[in-house]
């Protein structure tokens, strides 16, 4: 396990010593001991968090959208969108899982397009059972024995449905891969299909219109490197942007602060440490 102190706020981090059964899925687990809020960074991943500690994690959300949510949630990708979106609260355990959005829907029991952007709380989709996953992972032994827990969970939930269009799928590995720097009309020619046409589809299975998924996941890897000391510059130079302006406005509009300030964000510290290298999720086939 590792520390991360800032402020007030002392966050102990532990991640899985092996690989979980279901591909796209990554999971940590944090304890969270100080009160200090901390301003959610925009990820391109579906988010799943089980809470199961003495406190509850408070999800003070945008305006427009459910105000505030506590305990176990999920939300689509692009949590924090706008940079209006913070998380609080005192003495939480909790496991964070990122799930793909190309296997979401076969866990969740429900698409990324169906949560809309909002912060859904876990027991409208899961019912029942949350007061028993938080049972159980409460009573285990340690961090590890919770991993192997929440992965048989997961695992148990993998209901294989319909399937995402394979265009859909190939084009967000595409984006993915060359790190969101893919146009999205080539896309759209080399799977065959009109840009309108994988707009519709990706928008309805993905949560997210595919050039705004492709400025999501350019961000995530230029935001990454902001943090592990890189000049923004040269981050600017590397990860697709036509200048620093570019970089400016676009963290500017995942965050709602300048990308000096996003270098400093303890999310994304935390986040380096509970997922090193920044990854979306685990590997798909």
């Amino acid at each position: 396990m590792r520390t991360f102190v800032r402020g007030a706020a002392t966050w102990d981090v532990e991640c899985p010593r092996r690989p979980g059964r279901t591909a796209g899925v990554t999971m940590a687990g944090f304890r969270i001991h100080g009160p200090e809020a901390l301003r959610i960074v925009p990820h391109p991943a579906v988010t799943l968090l089980l809470d199961f500690g003495d406190g509850r994690p408070v999800i003070d959300c945008a305006a427009g959208k459910q105000a505030q949510q506590r305990g176990s949630f999920v939300a689509g990708p692009g949590l924090g969108d706008g940079g209006a979106t913070w998380a609080r609260g005192e003495n939480i355990e909790c496991v964070q899982v990122r799930l793909s959005p190309m296997i979401a829907h076969t866990i969740l029991g429900a698409s990324p397009a169906d949560l809309d952007g909002a912060v859904v709380p876990l027991d409208d989709l899961w019912g029942r059972d949350v007061p028993r996953i938080r049972e159980q992972l409460r009573d285990a032994s340690s961090w590890q024995e919770r991993f192997v827990l929440t992965d048989a969970l997961l695992a148990r939930r993998h209901r294989p449905g319909r399937p995402v269009d394979p265009e859909v799928a190939w084009a967000w590995r595409r984006i993915v891969g060359t790190r969101g720097t893919a146009r999205i009309d080539v896309l759209a020619a080399e799977v065959g299909w009109s840009r309108k046409r994988l707009w519709s589809r990706f928008r309805g299975q993905v949560g997210l219109p595919p050039k705004h998924a492709a400025k999501l996941v350019r961000f995530d890897h230029a935001a990454h490197r902001l943090v592990a000391g890189e000049g923004a510059a040269r981050v600017a130079a590397d990860t697709g942007y036509a200048d620093q302006s570019h970089l400016h406005r676009d963290v500017m509009a995942f965050t709602g602060t300048t990308p000096a300030t996003v270098a400093g964000e303890p999310f994304l510290t935390v986040d380096d440490i509970a997922w090193p290298g920044g990854a979306v999720s685990g590997p798909l086939p």
